[in-house]
């Protein structure tokens, strides 16, 4: 296993595997159970599933299909997306998820986080930052699937969400995801230095070297990958797929 990880995250809409470019014009992929399967035979160390639209549609999570990926998923998972109460994350952690994903509801519903972590435990709870830079250079923090500006700074916000009882922070830049050209290093960095978990860098991975610099030079714990797992390469067709080890060992190690 990786010392720094490397975790495909792969997006949902209710049923369907897709991926999208700076969280709009989403691609169909195929469907998860199956894409599942291949990460097995590809030795991948952990999965994410983030259902994309759940919130902002004010839809519950698919527990059918939930079910359907952890009886076939052999590593640890996590899912987020329509988390919007202590009941729906319980069921999701009793189908066999090791951690919930939680965004929206996290500024929705204050107490939520804490709920959570003290029943689980802060392992259990992954608090989600969404960022993107307004046309003056300043960061600020979305929801609700990047509709929704929230008058919050996302390093203070970071630092809320881990006093909260959030055991790691996925830090997504809406201006970078699924764009193949690298990670936001800047807001990565400035959340990694704010706070004592583990952060997870996402978006704009399009290259091993990417995934290097958010650990080395961003200084996140791990890296999310998207693109980078579903496509052949950046304009061409589907194809999942992960990085040797000893490459990414070199890499992010």
């Amino acid at each position: 296993m990786l010392k720094n990880r490397v975790i495909p995250c792969l997006q949902l809409i209710d049923e369907s595997l897709v991926k999208t470019v700076k969280f709009t014009n989403h691609t169909y992929i195929g469907d998860p159970v199956n894409t599942v399967r291949i990460f097995n035979e590809l030795e991948v160390d952990e999965l994410c599933f983030l259902d994309i639209r759940a919130s902002v549609q004010h839809r519950k999570p698919n527990i059918e299909l939930l079910h359907q990926i952890d009886d076939e998923c052999f590593m640890p998972l996590a899912y987020g997306g329509g988390i919007n109460s202590f009941d729906i994350a319980k069921e999701i952690l009793s189908i066999g998820f090791e951690k919930v994903i939680i965004n929206t509801a996290a500024y929705k519903t204050p107490a939520l986080v804490t709920e959570i972590a003290g029943h689980f435990g802060v392992q259990a709870v992954i608090g989600s930052i969404d960022v993107k830079k307004n046309i003056w250079g300043k960061w600020q923090v979305y929801v609700n699937d990047g509709t929704e500006k929230i008058p919050l700074d996302p390093v203070e916000w970071a630092q809320a969400l881990e006093q909260k009882g959030a055991g790691e922070l996925l830090v997504t830049s809406i201006d970078r995801e699924g764009t193949w050209q690298g990670y936001d290093l800047d807001i990565i960095s400035k959340i990694s230095r704010a706070v004592t978990v583990p952060v997870i860098a996402n978006g704009g991975a399009g290259t091993i070297a990417h995934l290097g610099e958010a650990i080395h030079t961003g200084g996140a714990s791990a890296v999310a990958v998207g693109s980078m797992v579903v496509f052949q390469k950046k304009g061409m067709g589907v194809l999942v797929n992960f990085p040797e080890k000893a490459i990414l060992e070199e890499a992010v190690n």
